[in-house]
Parts: structure tokens; C-alpha cells; sequence
């Protein structure tokens, strides 16, 4: 018998809807995961939804859509990790346009030795994108970056709860953090790009890549930027199209 939360929302863990949403879209970008860590995305979608000793996580318009839009959302970086670009040849000619694709589908990724990365979250928040890549990429080192006390404290007990032992909550300021000679920094929808990438170049290491979660229309300028890679995309039932914005440390 499916359970009810306690702010009245099916349980991730029956919620066949959205799991149909979250699951369609990693199958159109080519990602298929195993069942027990869907079990642990949709266990994480629960506690954010669910506690309200750590005050307001999540409005109540979006908890109804969680797995749709913040876990999609939250996934795209895995999507696209240490992906490579296919040559001309490869990639996908449309005949629409007659131009290549450089769409989600159209680029191969490769994450086959990730064990020894580190991958920090500025301002992870309630921890969106940080504790849905941590659960899907177990062996990278992730560290969730918030200054937010009560924030850190939900951090806290959600990485005890769902076992996440690759995963360091820091209870301060990204740059009085510590972290260094990092090769992955993250954020979501936190400042302007250059504002993002300002605080996160001094402790990526050489070669490291800077990614960040932006809507596609407060970014769209940084496209004629040869250093700048922006990946378009869209989300379940969503109209907006929103980027993944990515930099190296060269």
C-alpha cells in the first residue's frame, strides 16, 4: 500500500509518475541505472520533501515534481562526464538543418576512472546536484560546500541516512573551505557564470573542469566564447531550456 509523506505527497519510493519522468529522461541521454541506486535517488527525494525540522527545503509546487526536475536536473553532469566530442564523421548529421548535432545523443562519455577524483558543490544547498552525483557516481570523493547551518545539519543527517561514505559535508564558504587542487567544482543556479567561475578557478587543479547548472537564456551570450562549452537541454514537462555550462582550468 503506497505510503503518504507527511506534507500529503506519494513517496518517491511509489511514485511510478515520476519515476517514469526521471527514468525516461537518463534512458533519451543514454544513462540507465541500477535499481538499487535509483531506490537511494528516490530515498534522498523523500528526506528533502519530508523534513521540517531543518526549516523549508523545497517550495510545495516542486516537491511534486522533485525526481523530474531537481534529480533530472541534478543528473545532467554525470550525463555528460569526461565525455569526449565524436569526430565529424561520427557524429549526427541532421537532415533538417544539414548540419552535426551536438545534442546530448550525439557525443560519447566516458567514466571509466573517476576512483581517484575530487568533485566539491559550491553553495549545495539542501544538496542539489551534489547528493544525486554522489549516489550515482560512488567512487569519486565528492564534497557538499554550504555555509548555511541549518542547511549542513540536513546535509549531515541525509549522507548518514542513505550511507554515503564518498560524500563530506563542509559547514563553510567555499573559499574558506580548504579544498584544493580539485577536478571537478560544481554549482547550481547560484551567481552569474563569471561571478561562479571566479570563486571556483583557484582550487581546481591543472586540466580540472568547472561545470554549473544555468537557465540557457542568462547564458547564452557566453556561447561565442571559445573557452566556454554550453550544453542545451530540457527538462521533463518543462518549456524552459536550461544549459550546463563548462570550463576547463587550462
Amino acid at each position: 500500500m503506497p505510503w503518504i509523506t507527511n506534507q500529503g505527497l506519494l513517496s518517491y519510493r511509489n511514485n511510478i509518475e515520476q519515476q517514469n519522468l526521471l527514468n525516461q529522461f537518463l534512458r533519451e541521454n543514454g544513462v540507465e541505472l541500477p535499481g538499487e541506486t535509483l531506490g537511494k535517488l528516490y530515498d534522498y527525494a523523500d528526506l528533502v520533501v519530508e523534513t521540517k525540522q531543518f526549516g523549508n527545503l523545497i517550495s510545495a509546487k516542486d516537491s511534486e515534481k522533485f525526481l523530474s526536475r531537481h534529480i533530472a536536473d541534478s543528473l545532467v553532469p554525470h550525463i555528460y562526464i569526461d565525455e569526449r566530442r565524436k569526430t565529424k564523421d561520427e557524429r549526427v548529421f541532421d537532415e533538417r538543418d544539414k548540419s552535426y548535432s551536438d545534442s546530448l545523443s550525439s557525443i560519447v562519455y566516458q567514466r571509466s576512472d573517476l576512483s581517484s577524483k575530487k568533485w566539491a558543490d559550491m553553495g549545495a544547498g539542501a544538496g542539489c546536484p551534489v547528493f544525486p552525483l554522489a549516489i550515482v557516481m560512488p567512487q569519486v570523493q565528492f564534497y557538499a560546500v554550504e555555509p548555511r547551518n541549518m542547511r549542513v545539519q540536513f546535509m549531515q543527517m541525509a549522507k548518514e541516512k542513505l550511507g554515503l561514505k564518498n560524500l563530506t559535508v563542509v559547514g563553510k564558504r567555499f573559499e574558506t573551505s580548504g579544498l584544493t587542487d580539485l577536478d571537478f567544482i560544481s554549482c547550481r543556479a547560484l551567481s552569474t557564470f563569471e561571478n561562479d567561475w571566479e570563486r571556483a578557478r583557484p582550487a581546481l587543479k591543472k586540466g580540472g573542469k568547472f561545470l554549473t547548472l544555468k537557465s540557457y537564456n542568462n547564458v547564452a551570450q557566453l556561447e561565442s566564447d571559445p573557452a566556454i562549452i554550453l550544453h542545451k537541454y530540457t527538462l521533463p514537462n518543462e518549456e524552459q531550456v536550461y544549459a550546463l555550462v563548462t570550463r576547463g582550468n587550462e
